[in-house]
């Protein structure tokens, strides 16, 4: 089992930025092998894929509505996964998730085996 947890959510001004954390806990030791992913879900909208990292290919995937403004990067030594979001829109206001798993395509949730609680991001105009 592998225990996610995330922070560093809140509200920030269009144009702003935040950084988001994915703390894992649980089996650390190899938690390496998987592939972490950011997703995020607005009231009344599926969940949508905002960045993932594939350590086995040392590769990272974004979708065209954050590349350029989002980055993820993992810190293995402290078992946490980032998410560094700048040049926020109105439209990155979302519940973000972290994921974890060996998903076929890092694009779907439906690949990722667990899943932290979520936090808010409100981005005002």
């Amino acid at each position: 089992q592998v225990q996610l947890v995330e922070s560093g959510g809140g509200l920030v001004q269009a144009g702003g930025s935040l950084r988001l954390s994915c703390a894992a806990s649980g089996r650390t030791l190899t938690s390496y092998l998987y592939t972490m992913g950011w997703f995020r879900q607005a009231p009344g909208k599926e969940r949508e894929f905002v960045a993932a990292f594939r350590w086995s290919a040392r590769s990272t995937g974004y979708p065209d509505s954050v590349k350029g403004r989002f980055t993820i990067s993992r810190d293995n030594a402290n078992h946490t996964v980032y998410l560094q979001m700048n040049s926020l829109k109105p439209d990155d206001t979302a519940v973000y998730y972290c994921a974890a798993g060996f998903p076929p395509d890092w694009s779907l949730p439906a690949g990722y085996n667990y899943w932290g609680q979520g936090t808010q991001v409100t981005v005002s105009s």
